[in-house]
């Protein structure tokens, strides 16, 4: 059996998984047989034939979950650099994007398609790699091309007749993060804590984050030195999109450190403190982009629902970093504020700056997973009530939650 490193080279690498069509129809799909075998067929440890070691059926658990969920993350940003992110060669272009919503994306910062790009490009290569990984350690990694069933934005930009795993369109956002990273609260030991939604009607009902068709960006116009004037409708749209990209990408940086702390074997704990980082590395642009929003109140018609986006830099003086509330809402706070961590009745340590939850009893990936069905990603899935897809979600989740580090 071929080392990883030896496999990455051959047939998986990123490149040629990104040039052969395993994505193809823009569905967040890697090249592999259906992944229908249970982890009970795996002993307990599996030898390995590279410089890894052996690797524990708990590690395999972990693995394929993060497999699985890469795949998730590539087919939702797959849908966002079509329409908004730099055209190239490296990612996938098939209707060379969208102007009018790239130009929403840039009221956000100047740089949004080019980021929005290279995070397209980052869930491939996680998605690529776990995937050669597991299979270089006789595992069998997963295939969800057959989940992506949802139909495609219709708007110019768009591969529109692309089957997805996610939708976009009907999303109810949980922004909370904002305060979360804001304040000296830490979850874990205070999950009941009252976080402050950034936008709280991004969580009620529901909002799309793309133009869904040409109507999204009806009004809009680009004039021939590349200037855009913008409907307050598409800007919501965007505004909403760049709320949308910190929540997914808050979710992997606590998650990776969770899981990590179930890990048995050194190749496989590198792994994810290797890829957990990246994460962050996102989630840091994301929410500090997401504080440009302008305030503006839309009606979105088709949802049937209303956003109001307020100047966060506002909020300066008026929240407490401090605060047990968790209600800091001041933009220009991007650094995790320090946290209680390691304490209970017998230890005390003062305040921590640190990636939060990261407990393995009140978070990992069910809750992750969890936190995805309440986002509306997975709404027109079917069946409705609970989807094949998020069924099989969930049960590679317990599986990778179950994993106990072996001593």
């Amino acid at each position: 059996m071929d080392r990883p490193e030896s496999t990455l080279k051959g047939k998986s690498n990123r490149r040629s998984f990104l040039k052969n069509g395993a994505f193809a129809a823009g569905a967040a799909t890697l090249a592999g047989g259906l992944m229908a075998s249970k982890l009970s067929a795996f002993s307990r440890t599996i030898e390995a034939e590279g410089d890894g070691g052996d690797i524990t059926r708990g590690d395999i658990a972990i693995l394929r979950f993060l497999n699985a969920l890469e795949q998730i993350e590539a087919d939702l940003w797959l849908q966002y650099s079509e329409l908004g992110g730099i055209q190239d060669n490296e990612v996938s272009v098939v209707g060379g994007g969208n102007a009018l919503y790239t130009g929403a994306l840039q009221i956000l910062d100047g740089d949004m398609a080019q980021y929005i790009h290279d995070n397209t490009d980052d869930e491939f290569s996680h998605a690529a790699f776990l995937k050669a990984y597991l299979e270089s350690r006789g595992a069998e990694a997963v295939d969800l091309s057959h989940f992506a069933n949802l139909p495609s934005s219709q708007a110019d930009g768009a591969n529109k007749t692309a089957g997805r795993l996610t939708n976009l369109t009907q999303l109810t956002i949980d922004t909370s993060f904002w305060s979360r990273y804001r304040s000296i609260t830490n979850p874990d030991f205070d999950p009941g804590a009252p976080f402050a939604q950034a936008v709280p009607s991004l969580n009620i009902g529901q909002h799309t984050a793309i133009p869904r068709d040409n109507n999204d960006t009806a009004g809009s116009s680009l004039s021939s030195d590349n200037t855009t004037s913008i409907t307050a409708h598409l800007q919501a749209i965007a505004f909403t999109a760049g709320f949308h990209f910190a929540f997914i990408e808050q979710g992997g940086t606590s998650l990776y450190p969770t899981l990590a702390q179930k890990v048995t074997n050194l190749e496989v704990l590198r792994i994810l403190l290797s890829i957990g980082p990246s994460e962050t590395m996102h989630f840091q642009t994301w929410q500090d982009k997401a504080g440009n929003a302008l305030p503006l109140t839309d009606f979105d018609k088709v949802n049937n629902s209303s956003v109001t986006f307020t100047v966060l830099a506002n909020a300066q003086g008026e929240t407490d970093p401090e605060s047990l509330n968790g209600d800091t809402l001041q933009a220009n706070l991007i650094m995790p504020e320090p946290t209680h961590f390691l304490t209970n009745h017998n230890r005390k340590f003062p305040p921590v700056a640190i990636i939060r939850p990261t407990s393995t009893k009140l978070s990992g990936a069910v809750a992750a997973v969890n936190s995805l069905v309440a986002d509306g990603l997975f709404i027109g899935q079917t069946p409705l009530k609970k989807p094949a897809l998020v069924q099989k979600l969930l049960s590679l989740a317990e599986e990778a939650d179950e994993a106990q580090r072996q001593s």
